[in-house]
């Protein structure tokens, strides 16, 4: 296969694609023409909306805890099922209940273990099984991408939440790990870093006053869209993202230089 498929011919599987930034990357892939198979765990009548809004031929909604790798491995083989292709581009989006609430978070002295466990669980577990179960179909294909999300807080930690941040952090470890490693099969694995986006799910806690300081501090001076966040997911599994691998692209209109 072509190493630069075009973004119709790909099938791209969106973790915790129904809500949030979730759904502003499975529009994006489907404005571009890809087929999106639209991965949920508890948002059912989201995912199905977008699926209906989309029709049948472009969208697949799948149940599936990304933590658990039967699920993961049921979920790739039931798309490939439906749609005749192996996934060929994976999104590894899917956030474990995660508030960026400011001030009203753990602090340091206070957190526990198990906090950092369950963002281990869902940010790096989950981005394992997914990619686990992809690889073999892609490495068939001799083609793949594969697009971590991860966070400007690795760099710039303006707001401590130790918990999430050190799970985005090894999740960027492993996504230089697997780029060495799948490289030879063709396949890309990248990373998209954002700051705080106007406005997710997890980021509806954020104080107006947090908004405002990031805008201030950005080249932009405003906060970036989740729209604006997807877009560039969609160019790293673009054929111009081609000869790109084992990168951290930050997002953020400009405030973190990475």
């Amino acid at each position: 296969m072509s190493d630069a498929l075009a973004l119709a011919d790909q099938l791209v599987l969106v973790t915790g694609g129904a809500r949030g930034l979730g759904t502003a990357i499975s529009r994006a892939f489907l404005r571009e023409g890809a087929r999106v198979v639209v991965n949920y765990h508890r948002s059912s009548e989201a995912a199905q909306a977008i699926q209906q809004q989309a029709g049948a031929d472009r969208v697949l909604a799948l149940q599936a805890d990304v933590t658990d790798p039967d699920a993961v491995g049921a979920m790739l083989a039931t798309a490939q099922a439906r749609f005749g292709t192996a996934v060929t581009t994976v999104v590894n989006n899917a956030l474990i209940d995660f508030a960026f609430d400011g001030d009203a978070r753990p602090q340091g002295e206070a957190i526990g273990w198990e906090r950092f466990e369950r963002q281990f669980e869902g940010s790096v577990r989950g981005a394992l099984n997914t990619l686990k179960a992809a690889v073999p179909g892609m490495r068939a294909l001799g083609y793949g991408r594969v697009i971590n999300i991860g966070t400007n807080l690795v760099q710039n930690p303006v707001v401590p939440y130790h918990d999430y941040t050190a799970s985005k952090a090894a999740l960027l470890s492993l996504t230089r790990t697997m780029a060495a490693d799948l490289g030879p099969d063709g396949i890309t694995v990248n990373m998209v870093s954002g700051g705080l986006l106007r406005t997710t799910d997890a980021s509806a806690a954020t104080p107006d006053a947090v908004f405002e300081l990031i805008a201030q501090s950005t080249p932009l001076r405003r906060v970036t869209t989740p729209e604006e966040f997807a877009d560039a997911i969609v160019f790293f599994a673009s054929p111009w993202a081609r000869a790109i691998t084992g990168q951290n692209l930050v997002v953020d209109g400009g405030l973190v230089k990475d």
